[in-house]
This record gives structure tokens, sequence and C-alpha cells, in this order.
């Protein structure tokens, strides 16, 4: 997984013997961090795009907070992956976009 704030990138990666996570376990720990560190819906629809849930979470806890919170950053990666059935994501915290 590859995160960018700007012009500085984060790439993390899971350890070889990680087990994935399924993803309605993902999904829930991304619902659950969108709260805990109240997140914005970036739409007026109501309803949050796993991508819009990482690229909001990913600007909340900033380049910082991921080099600071190894387990956090992680669990990032397991649930981002896992969500979107990935095994490559890159997550640009600045304009939104997630990519595979």
């Amino acid at each position: 997984m590859r995160l960018v704030f700007g012009p500085d990138e984060l790439t993390v990666n899971l350890p070889d013997h990680d087990k994935p996570w399924a993803a309605d376990e993902a999904r829930r720990w991304l619902d659950d961090q969108f709260v805990a560190n109240d997140c914005e819906p970036l739409r007026a629809l109501g309803k949050v795009l796993v991508a819009d849930k990482l690229a909001a979470i990913a600007r909340a806890i900033g380049l910082q907070g991921f080099h600071d919170d190894e387990a956090f950053r992680l669990d990032f990666a397991r649930a981002a992956s896992a969500a979107l059935a990935r095994d490559r994501v890159k997550v640009d915290a600045e304009t939104g976009k997630v990519t595979f």
C-alpha cells in the first residue's frame, strides 16, 4: 500500500505471514475509524464509499500519525486491501483519489 501526502509518500508492506482480513471485518474497521476520527462525508448523498473513507481517514491521521503508529498503519493497509479486494492500493490523502 502507498499513502501519498503531497510530495511525501509512505509505503506500507504487510508481513509475509499476515492473515488477510475478511471484507466485512475491514469495512467495520473503516467505519469505526471514520467515526472515531471525526471524518466528514465528501458528498451530500449520505452514502460514503470505501475509497472516500480511506482518503478521509488518511487525511485525519496524517503522515506523521501513520509514521508514529505502526499497528494503526498495518491495520489501515489490511482494511484497505480487504475492503477493496486489491493487493495494491494507493491512497492520495490530498486529492482524495484511491487507485489500484
